[in-house]
């Protein structure tokens, strides 16, 4: 029986911490919520005016936001990032022609386009579009 430790990941316990929520702050929570209940998620009405939202994803993470007034009241120091994207998620899509129809719908729907759809060298149709809060969102899907 060997005394040395394991190399290998152990199995989280009950006092280990459990990555459980994605959070993001945002400057105007009606127009974040808006743009990403247009990518499926389902957030209550009712979110639009709280200074929190959550809402539940697949495989029990959630995905959060915060107002900059509840960021602020958490730490008065804190200020928004400045240049660069803050924070980039990524929805994939049913497939490749899913891609080119929800970032043509966002755009239309008047949300920055920033890379439209292409084909990408590791076999993924991607496109990136911005939040309202200039957040990256991949939109991506195998290719055949």
């Amino acid at each position: 029986m060997s005394t040395s430790p394991s190399t290998s990941p152990s199995p989280a316990t009950p006092s280990a911490p459990r990555f459980a929520a994605l959070g993001m702050v945002v400057a105007d929570m009606p127009a974040a919520l808006a743009f990403y209940r247009r990518l499926g998620l389902d957030i209550p009405a009712d979110a639009d005016t709280a200074p929190h939202a959550e809402a539940a994803l697949p495989g029990g993470l959630r995905l959060m936001w915060d107002t900059h007034e509840t960021a602020r009241a958490i730490d008065p120091d804190w200020t928004p990032p400045q240049g660069g994207t803050p924070t980039g998620l990524a929805f994939e899509c049913t497939g490749p022609a899913e891609v080119d129809k929800l970032y043509a719908e966002l755009t239309d729907a008047g949300y920055t386009g920033e890379k439209p759809p292409w084909d990408a060298f590791w076999g993924q149709r991607y496109a990136v579009v911005q939040d309202p809060d200039g957040h990256g969102v991949d939109l991506f899907a195998p290719l055949p």
